[in-house]
């Protein structure tokens, strides 16, 4: 089999692996759930006017998103134009939804074809930018442990997470041996890509993802580039908080409540199933229980919110790939 023929068969497992996790959780959370009365609920329990006011925060997440790289490409020398970088950025997270990650590597693309942006340099931006949105996340997430310590402990205990276990499995036999694991693979690989005839190609592409990955220290405005990066957060924070008040159950659980499920939604769907679905669904509708909110209830919150959002995401991706196909 080709090297083609076998990065397309990758591919196919990988949606289909991710599509089938992420089922499987939808189908073990909802096989006793009554989908018949979805169309009721949706049409006289709900305050539509929430969610249509939360999705200019869930737009203006992914614009703020695109004027933030612009920054990091010019320190590397690539110029774009910012209808571009949006409109990426758009069908970047529309085709996530099909292939899990793609879209990272999509929306580098697209800035390729269309303004001539170097891709491995545009690449290289986009991963660092991913390590500043994890680091702001891990803060987020001390200070909301911090303050909601006894929520976060119930979780795990629900959940039967411990994080110390997770821990205390490994002797000091095993971290060794995690370590040498792990030494091993860098050695094989730094082996492989002298001994490989694209050693030159692949050095060069390498030393440009390097190249973006340092881009944050010459950023020009680095103020406004923090503030584009709380604004992402606090947009899709808004986005996700605003559909509290759709709903009689959840409008007066608070912005706590909100903002702790917020977090833990946004680490479940680091799981590659499009959107998240299954863990997204399966961390918030336990959150929501934990504060009090009923079972049934908080699977029509998740249900609901979930599909609806991925919904603009789609309708964004749609808008893009028809601006992009029309111009120059």
């Amino acid at each position: 089999m080709s090297y083609k023929n076998r990065l397309k068969v990758g591919n196919v497992l990988k949606v289909l692996l991710s599509l089938i996790f992420g089922g499987l959780i939808l189908y073990w959370m909802y096989r006793k759930f009554d989908f018949r009365n979805i169309g009721d609920f949706m049409l006289y329990k709900m305050d539509w006017m929430w969610m249509f006011i939360s999705f200019p925060f869930g737009i203006l997440a992914q614009m703020f998103r695109g004027w933030r790289w612009k920054q990091t490409l010019e320190p590397v020398g690539e110029t774009c134009r910012a209808r571009t970088l949006i409109n990426s950025i758009y069908l970047s997270y529309a085709v996530s939804l099909i292939i899990p990650r793609i879209g990272e590597f999509a929306r580098c693309g697209v800035l390729s074809s269309k303004d001539g942006v170097s891709f491995p340099k545009a690449l290289g931006t986009v991963f660092m930018e991913r390590i500043i949105d994890m680091l702001l996340i891990l803060i987020i997430t001390g200070v909301v442990l911090f303050l909601q310590i006894n929520v976060f402990g119930t979780f795990f205990d629900k959940t039967g997470v411990s994080i110390d276990s997770i821990f205390y499995r490994f002797t000091e036999i095993g971290w060794i041996v995690t370590g040498i694991c792990f030494v091993t693979i860098i050695v094989v690989i730094l082996f492989l890509l002298k001994k490989f005839s694209v050693h030159h190609r692949i050095s060069s592409a390498l030393h440009s993802i390097v190249e973006g990955l340092v881009s944050l220290k010459y950023v020009k405005n680095k103020p406004l580039f923090f503030f584009f990066t709380l604004a992402i957060w606090v947009s899709y924070f808004l986005h996700f908080y605003l559909t509290f008040y759709c709903f009689e159950f959840t409008k007066d659980l608070g912005l706590m409540c909100a903002l702790v499920c917020f977090i833990v939604g946004s680490i479940a769907v680091i799981v590659p199933t499009p959107n998240g679905a299954g863990p997204w669904h399966f961390a918030v509708k336990t959150m929501l229980v934990l504060y009090g909110v009923v079972d049934t209830d908080a699977l029509y919150f998740v249900l609901i919110v979930h599909t609806v959002q991925t919904l603009l995401v789609v309708l964004l991706g749609i808008y893009s790939a028809i601006y992009m196909s029309i111009t120059k």
